[in-house]
Order: C-alpha cells, then sequence, then structure tokens
C-alpha cells in the first residue's frame, strides 16, 4: 500500500508549537497554487471557463485571495458567505449564490451585489418575483436533479433521488419558459454530479467534473486527463448542436482544497481496555466527517513515516460522544504520548464544518507560505469568544472575561 506523503515535516512542526499550540489546520500555499494552475490549465480550451469555488469548504478570505489570483470566482450559499465575496472585490460574474430554502433577504442582497442567483426550485420564482418587485437579472441559472443513483459507494450524496437539491427535468424546462417571459436573457444548468468519486471515466461519462475526496491507496483525480475528456464530449455534443460557445463553470470545494490541508494533533492519553485507543486534544469539533459519514482521512505520526504500522488503534477525541474517532482499528506504528499526529485531507470541509458542543472552542488556521514561513489565518477562539454572547448575564462577571 502507497504512503501518503505530508507537506510538513516533524522538524516544522516542533518550530510551530513554539508559537501555535494543537490542535490547528495546517494549509499548504505551494499545493494549492499549484492545484489551481493545473486546473485552469485543463479547462483552458474552454473560452468561458471558470471555477467558482464552494466557499463552504474554506471560507477564510486568505484562501479566496489565492484563489483568485488564478481567476477563480466563488460559490457562495449564504448571506455570510456572500459578504466575504464581495468584500474580497470579486466581481459580480465571478460570485455565484446557489441556495436552498432560502430567506427572502439573502436573495436580496445577492440581488443588490449582482451574484448570479442560482435557483433550487421553480417556486422560487415566485418567491423571487415579489423580492424583486418582477425586475429579474438578464442572468439567471438554475439547478437540476436528474434523479437516480450514481451507484458510487461513496455514501456521501450520491443519490439524487433522495436529495433535497434542484429540480426535475420537466420542472427546469419550464422554469426557463417562466423566466424568459420576465425578461431573463441568460441562462446556466448547475447540476450535482458526485461527492469523493476519484474515477477520471465516471466524470466525463457524467458531462460534466466533481470533486474528489481519496483514500490513502485511491490514486487521485488526473485533471488534464478530465478537461480532455470533457473536451471530447463537449464537442461531440454541443459543438456538434452548434453552440461551441457554451461556457463550462465548476464548483469544486475538496479537490481544490482537502489535499492542501491537514489537522495537526498530539497525542495525549493511551487507554487499554477491550480495545487499544489513542486520545488526541483535537476532537469532532475540528474535523466532523468521520463522526457524520464514517469517512476516512489518512494518519501519519510525524517522525514515524518509515516506521511499521504494527499497532491497531481508535483514535479518539474527547466529545462526550463515542462517534467522536478519527480512526478506528487502525493500523499505526507505536505512538508515544506527545507525537504529533498528521491527520489528512482536511483542507476543505475540516474547520468549517466545527462547532462547540462540549464547549470546544475551534482551532486557528495557519498557511504554510511557499517560502517556509508560517502565517495565522484565523486565531483560535478564546473562552471569552465562547462567552461573548451571553454579555447581558450578569453571573458571568465573576470570570473577569473582559
Amino acid at each position: 500500500m502507497s504512503k501518503k506523503k505530508t507537506f510538513v515535516t516533524l522538524e516544522q512542526l516542533k518550530e510551530i508549537d513554539k508559537t501555535y499550540p494543537t490542535p490547528y489546520h495546517l494549509y499548504d500555499e505551494k499545493g494549492i497554487r499549484e492545484n489551481a494552475k493545473r486546473l485552469k490549465e485543463a479547462f483552458s480550451w474552454n473560452k468561458g471557463y471558470r471555477e467558482y469555488f464552494a466557499v463552504k469548504a474554506t471560507p477564510n478570505p486568505y484562501i479566496l485571495k489565492i484563489l483568485k489570483d488564478y481567476g477563480c470566482g466563488v460559490d457562495c450559499a449564504s448571506m455570510a458567505e456572500l459578504m466575504m465575496g464581495y468584500a474580497l472585490d470579486y466581481k459580480p460574474e465571478e460570485i455565484m449564490f446557489s441556495s436552498n430554502d432560502t430567506p427572502a433577504e439573502e436573495y436580496a442582497y445577492a440581488n443588490e451585489i449582482g451574484a448570479t442567483i442560482n435557483l433550487d426550485d421553480i417556486t422560487h420564482i415566485e418567491f423571487l418575483d415579489k423580492i424583486l418587485d418582477g425586475k429579474f437579472p438578464e442572468t439567471m441559472s438554475c439547478r437540476y436533479n436528474p434523479g437516480g443513483y450514481f451507484q458510487l459507494g461513496t455514501s456521501i450524496m450520491d443519490n439524487p433521488g433522495d436529495a433535497k437539491y434542484g429540480m426535475t427535468h420537466d420542472q427546469i424546462i419550464e422554469a426557463f419558459k417562466i423566466l424568459k417571459s420576465k425578461g431573463v436573457k441568460h441562462f446556466g444548468i448547475h447540476s450535482f454530479l458526485a461527492s469523493n468519486t476519484v474515477s477520471n471515466e465516471y466524470l466525463v461519462r457524467s458531462r460534466g467534473l466533481g470533486d474528489v475526496y481519496k483514500r490513502q491507496d485511491q490514486e487521485p483525480n488526473d485533471i488534464a486527463v478530465i478537461g480532455e475528456g470533457v473536451h471530447k464530449v463537449y464537442d461531440e455534443v454541443l459543438g456538434a448542436a452548434g453552440m461551441g460557445d457554451v461556457a463550462i463553470y465548476t464548483e469544486l470545494g475538496r479537490f481544490m482544497l482537502a489535499p492542501y490541508g491537514c489537522l495537526v494533533t498530539k497525542a495525549i492519553h493511551e487507554k487499554h481496555i477491550y480495545k487499544e485507543y489513542i486520545g488526541v486534544d483535537a476532537c469532532a469539533s475540528n474535523l466532523m466527517r468521520p463522526a457524520i459519514y464514517g469517512a476516512y482521512h489518512h494518519i501519519t505520526v510525524a517522525g514515524k513515516e518509515d516506521a511499521p504500522c504494527d499497532h491497531k488503534y481508535d483514535v479518539t477525541g474527547s466529545l462526550c460522544e463515542n462517534s467522536d474517532k478519527f480512526a478506528i482499528d487502525r493500523m499505526l506504528p507505536k505512538i508515544d504520548m506527545g507525537d504529533y499526529l498528521i491527520i489528512h485531507d482536511t483542507g476543505a470541509h475540516g474547520f468549517s464544518m466545527g462547532y462547540q458542543y462540549n464547549g470546544k472552542l475551534r482551532s486557528a488556521e495557519l498557511l504554510l507560505k511557499e517560502d517556509g514561513s508560517v502565517q495565522m489565518i484565523r486565531r483560535a477562539e478564546t473562552i471569552k469568544d465562547y462567552y461573548a454572547t451571553f454579555d447581558f448575564c450578569d453571573a458571568l462577571d465573576k470570570l473577569n472575561l473582559k
């Protein structure tokens, strides 16, 4: 079985530890830039191509600024994400608003800043009509749900028929007719294909591009191969129909960032009962994907990359939930207290899905820059942050958090 490589060394982790305690999320600037460049080159054959990065995956202004250098736009799903795109000076045409069960004020704000509104349901047309007082923008998009089942075996969003997103085939055709009658002139079609697939062929057969999540023993997507495959299908389907000027947009999250982020944590406890447990100072509040999806995240014990994986552990956090496990029955080198554990592929849907259950605080986000230096791009939360929304409660005065 091949070994995943880390983008940070034990020596670097020891140096980082002098300033930033574990746990923290660490991102690889060099890797992010190289990947964004590869994606742009893979679809350079399409004149209007643009990647609209899914902000929900990694909502950090520093990350978005890096992607902006490569012509990426942003795909937003909430008011806060729209505001971030606007604050970072993304042009109106570079902001996509893909939301569902959307509040009126968020539609209104998206329209105000000129974002492309991506309607999730045909009934939202009437809802939006009232908000805009009948003055629809000239460009709009609709989300399409093809139904069926992808049979990918990922268990994460691979059954469109059960998904709450998008319109049926007949609904989206009717939606376009209604929108055209209301003055819309330019139309987009947004369709979710799949999540976590690493098959280059699948993405081409599906007439599009999904995102990627990979296990240790899986080969990553080859974006150049995918780009050429999509190019071939594009020419066969759209080009042959005289629609060779249609722009292709992608909305990627994990493909763009997952491999270029990791959660760094320390082993602080060991437990020997019916199984062998290693307790770390991170928990599902820092990375909840294993707990809610059973998602696989490879783990490297820093400095022991070449040691035999001859110990079977459950790697756990401190939440009062038995699902708070980063790995179950994982074969790893012998872990000693104080060892750094690098939990791979957390660059997307890692920090962003954090929460404060059990009073846990969100960790810092750090950027390993191309020159080897480390920059804090989001500070860790403090106890004061946790209690800030209770500032009306006199009983908290004794904590002296001012």
